[in-house]
């Protein structure tokens, strides 16, 4: 899913609407993520990264082509130029340094494989042009796995792809099904895939004889925040990561549930992406299934607060969102 995420912007708001003795220039807060979670979670933003690179499995680098494994070298194209979208990938502290998730989980990757990765930034367009061309051997970049795509590409998840429900923090609310939003105030993005989904959870609560969700829409993510803050919202429902992150740099907010970005019919899953029939996919999936056994995987996500998204194997190729109409 290519989504709008909770970026900068709302970082700057939870100072006016959440924390209003914070500045937005403080170190983020150790808070935790998931209501349930015993740990709490930081967000290091800096260049100094110190990213978990596992040694060189060999059994799982014999899986490569044989191309990549004599060229030495893993390249991988994110597409987040411009304001990137944390904490799946953004630049840090330097303005320069690519951090996040999706380059976490490629350097993890790369060092079982036993490659040197070069990791590039680049626009959403020009990462599949890249993948198309060869410029990139694999994409990484909350890349959804759908049906058309598949057409194309050859997948390896590691990721599920879902939406979160944000509340205040202590609420003690649980999101799971539509009656449990029926009445309430909801903000959500308009003409997003959330607020599809969120319209359909209002129909089903008016047909079950309960109060519809009350819908509304901001301009902006600090009107939205604000709007949280002082109460003239109960939640918002936008991207699970960008919720994750502005919960754990906000310390004043929780995730009161998550749901499926593909709908009540499919878990979507976000995936490593490469050429189709280029040899490579296989050689992903172990090292990512290499990286959840060890624990290496659970590590990376709880370093972005996005352990609610684990997913617990790779999959090559699964069932994807559909092609409109099928």
């Amino acid at each position: 899913m290519r989504a709008r995420f909770a970026l900068p912007a709302a970082v700057a708001a939870v100072s006016l609407a959440l924390a209003a003795c914070a500045a937005p220039e403080e170190k983020p807060k150790a808070v935790a993520g998931d209501p349930s979670a015993a740990a709490a979670v930081t967000i290091n933003d800096s260049p100094q990264q110190n990213r978990i690179v596992p040694a060189k499995v060999d059994a799982i680098a014999a899986l490569l082509p044989d191309d990549i494994r004599a060229g030495g070298k893993l390249t991988i194209g994110v597409g987040a130029a411009g304001a990137g979208f944390p904490p799946l990938a953004f630049t840090a502290t330097d303005n320069t340094t690519l951090i996040g998730s999706e380059p976490d989980i490629a350097y993890a990757v790369a060092g079982v494989l036993g490659l040197q990765p070069v990791v590039e930034n680049t626009s959403w367009e020009n990462l599949f042009v890249g993948l198309d061309s060869g410029k990139y051997a694999v994409g990484a970049s909350n890349i959804t796995v759908t049906e058309a795509r598949k057409q194309k590409y050859d997948f390896a998840t590691y990721r599920l792809d879902n939406l979160g429900f944000e509340v205040r923090k202590g609420s003690g609310w649980k999101i799971a099904s539509p009656k449990d939003v029926a009445g309430k105030k909801v903000a959500v993005g308009s003409g997003t895939n959330q607020e599809k989904i969120l319209v359909e959870w209002s129909d089903q609560d008016k047909r079950d004889g309960l109060a519809p969700v009350d819908i509304k829409y901001y301009q902006t993510n600090q009107a939205v925040y604000l709007a949280l803050g002082s109460g003239q919202i109960d939640a918002y429902l936008g991207p699970n990561p960008g919720v994750a992150y502005h919960v754990a740099v906000s310390g004043q907010t929780e995730v009161a549930g998550t749901y499926s970005g593909a709908g009540a019919a499919l878990q979507g899953k976000i995936a490593l992406t490469t050429k189709k029939d280029d040899g490579l996919v296989k050689a992903l999936a172990a090292a990512l299934n290499h990286l959840i056994e060890t624990g290496d995987y659970a590590k990376i996500l709880a370093r972005w607060n996005l352990t609610n998204e684990a997913t617990p194997t790779s999959e090559i190729n699964p069932p994807g969102l559909p092609i409109n109409g099928k």
